[in-house]
């Protein structure tokens, strides 16, 4: 009997540890299936905010190059005007505007994740109301062009052209300042393909009204300016037609407010170090165009730093797109408190990331034999395009990576220290650099865009830094303090 309740007693302990085994093998199982879990959540999510962003990005991208595609019609005189003016608006207004505006990415971002939903749209009236005061003198700016453009020793009937088409393009960045605004709005909230849809019905819009407007209606190249702030508007439009009435909006947009016109300073302090930060880096490569003219032979390198330039501003809407998912990812989680969450949303957005830039890297260097046949039938330009493609994918690849921690860096309302990477990045080393491989080390337009790849590599290394030793849970705590110090007690929801 003792020998049987032995027996019995020694399976009744094995049977207990076995147990104690399966619970904690399926404890450890239970961790791995809940991480993968959480990966595959945060990949979708990202590509569902990205994939309509990238299209967002390249539909309002395809307005300009149709304008030019049919001034360039008309003759070479009048797309070089063209050219010349949308170049000049882009560094003078759209730029400014666009980095203005994603403070906005920062503030309405980290208010939705706490589900302060009435907040976005106070905000985002504050910002159209500065934007637009902005938009002002800016308007001025493009008004006389044409001065600017003789001032700076240009051309001057090509600065005739451009100040003549300058000039129409001022309604347009009245709508563009609002089109940003309500594009963050919605952005910030994963509303995003409504976006999408409204930008595909303005790109196809577009081309029956430029036709109209530079071949029938008498005005030639300057119909196309028309043509733009006529599309910008109904875009507009558009968008706020659909913030005002759609249900998706219902909670954060309650109407007009007096709320925003408070806490200016709150914005202005997000605002100004984003347009610094856009603006540095976007001015950096209109510089190298200008530093490209005086170059020997400046017509084959200005022309081919100018395939450079439009390839990779088409290629860089992949990653814009991803940078504006990982901003609103951030910024939302943050916002609700999950620090956990947005790390790990970097972690997913930089393997993303990694593996774009291999594919599309691959894919520029497999075509570069016939890539310059797309702009040029000069064997010259061809093969010199050709050379340039392995050092534009090297850049590009870069380029990905400190553009989505440029995203991170919205996301958590780091513009200021975003503004002085980019200083030192491109002013302090990337642009001398360019200016001695290409004249001192005579290595020509290659040299100019190793510069841009030295500002880059600064640039990524220094934002990766910042993102590897962040402590997530202070950031989470600075949304929290940023969020509810933007509006006074009574307004704050449970």
């Amino acid at each position: 009997m003792d020998r049987e309740q032995q027996k019995a007693s020694l399976n009744s302990h094995l049977i207990q540890n076995s147990g104690q085994d399966g619970f904690i093998v399926d404890d450890v199982e239970q961790k791995r299936i809940e991480t993968r879990t959480e990966i595959i959540d945060e990949v979708r999510k990202q590509l569902w905010l990205a994939g309509p962003l990238v299209s967002v990005s390249l539909l309002n991208y395809c307005l300009q190059l149709i304008s030019l595609m049919f001034v360039g019609h008309l003759g070479e005189l009048a797309l070089s005007g063209a050219s010349m003016a949308t170049s000049f608006a882009s560094v003078t207004g759209l730029s400014l505007l666009m980095g203005m505006a994603s403070a906005l990415d920062t503030l309405c971002g980290q208010s939705y994740g706490a589900k302060q939903y009435r907040l976005l749209g106070i905000q985002m009236q504050r910002a159209m109301f500065i934007l637009l005061i902005v938009s002002i003198p800016l308007a001025f700016i493009w008004a006389n062009t044409k001065s600017i453009l003789v001032l700076l020793g240009q051309d001057h009937e090509i600065a005739t052209e451009a100040g003549n088409y300058a000039q129409l393009m001022v309604p347009t960045i009245f709508a563009y300042a609002l089109l940003q605004c309500f594009n963050r709005f919605l952005q910030t909230q994963n509303v995003v393909f409504p976006m999408m849809l409204f930008a595909g019905v303005t790109a196809l819009l577009h081309i029956p009204v430029c036709w109209f407007m530079v071949f029938k209606s008498g005005l030639g190249g300057r119909g196309a300016a028309v043509a733009n702030s006529i599309s910008s508007w109904v875009n507009a439009v558009m968008l706020a037609f659909y913030v005002k009435f759609s249900p998706s909006c219902a909670e954060t947009w309650t109407g007009f407010s007096k709320e925003a016109m408070q806490n200016i300073p709150q914005f202005l302090v997000l605002a100004i170090p984003s347009a610094v930060m856009v603006c540095l880096e976007m001015w950096s490569f209109e510089f190298m165009v200008l530093l490209s003219g005086l170059l020997p032979n400046p017509k084959l390198e200005t022309s081919v730093l100018s395939i450079c330039l439009n390839t990779t501003a088409t290629v860089w809407m992949i990653p814009f797109g991803l940078s504006g998912a990982i901003s609103t990812r951030i910024s939302n989680e943050l916002g609700a408190g999950r620090p956990k969450t947005a790390r790990l949303a970097v972690c997913v957005v930089l393997v993303m990331t990694l593996i774009e830039g291999i594919l599309v890297g691959t894919v520029m260097i497999l075509i570069r034999n016939i890539w310059g046949y797309a702009y040029s039938n000069e064997v010259e330009v061809v093969k010199y395009v050709a050379t340039m493609m392995p050092i534009l994918a090297t850049s590009i690849f870069i380029d990905g990576f400190q553009c989505i921690l440029s995203g991170t860096a919205r996301g958590c309302g780091w513009q200021k220290i975003g503004a002085f990477v980019n200083l030192g990045s491109y002013y302090l080393v990337g642009i001398p650099a360019a200016i001695v491989f290409a004249f001192v080390l005579h290595i020509g337009g290659k040299g100019l865009w190793l510069g841009i790849i030295c500002a880059l590599i600064v640039q990524t290394i220094s934002l990766l830094i910042i993102t590897i030793r962040t402590d997530w849970e202070q950031e989470a705590k600075k949304a929290t303090d940023r969020v509810y110090g933007s509006i006074i007690p009574e307004s704050i929801v449970s």
